[in-house]
């Protein structure tokens, strides 16, 4: 049998969770899956850092800005957002546009690098649809590398998988998704200048070359065989 102390002890406890619960934001910043200096020598600590801590935090909090106060919006996912942009409220469309795609985009970024060590090479069914869809690994690389290089300011290089399942290599403007284009994305090679600046200044074709070797093909090649199914 509870007291009433009991009882109010548990009341207290159940309102100061049904507060964090409220004030818990719609979107978090992901933990990066290694260290700064992981990805060291070919991106420098330094910028991993600005890149994650500060550049994909902001993101995050005008994503949050955006839609806190609209139970239906705080509920989905950026991806979902994106997913359906053309559906959402005129006024927030540009906001989710941009800051949900710089969430978006940032979360797949970190997962699709690693160390170079445990880089690999693609692999199974989507080693295949490489070769088919660019002739080889290595014409993919390079066509990936020229697409990246000729993008004019900000914006992103993408392999994705159109609706029905073709391998599309192509570029984005400033933080758009190809989501925005009914596609899923597989990997995205961010040429915003805080990208590689610090260590790279004005040489993106440097930083084309260097990024190669940190892409984790291991999940790139799982994440192809999900959304190819």
């Amino acid at each position: 049998m509870f007291t009433r102390r009991t009882l109010l002890e548990m009341a207290a406890a159940g309102a100061a969770a049904s507060v964090a619960s409220a004030a818990e934001p719609p979107s978090t910043l992901p933990k990066l899956p290694y260290a700064y200096d992981a990805l060291e020598p070919y991106i420098d600590a330094q910028t991993m850092q600005i890149h994650h801590d500060k550049h994909h935090q902001a993101y995050v909090d005008n994503l949050n800005k955006a839609i806190t106060g609209d139970p239906a919006l705080s509920k989905l996912t950026a991806e979902e957002l994106l997913s359906r942009l053309d559906t959402l409220p005129t006024a927030v469309r540009t906001a989710i546009r941009n800051q949900g795609g710089g969430h978006a985009n940032h979360s797949l970024f970190w997962q699709t690098l690693c160390p170079a060590a445990k880089s690999g090479k693609p692999g199974g069914a989507f080693a295949s649809a490489i070769a088919q869809s660019f002739g080889s690994q290595d014409k993919f690389e390079e066509q990936l590398r020229t697409a990246a290089a000729g993008i004019f300011g900000s914006g992103w290089a993408w392999l994705s998988l159109d609706p029905v399942g073709k391998l599309i290599l192509d570029t984005a403007p400033n933080q758009d998704s190809p989501l925005l284009a009914k596609r899923r994305p597989l990997l995205g090679i961010d040429v915003w200048e805080h990208a590689y600046y610090l260590k790279y200044q004005n040489r993106r074709a440097e930083y084309l070359a260097a990024i190669i070797h940190v892409i984790n093909w291991d999940f790139v090649t799982q994440r192809y065989s999900e959304l190819s199914r």
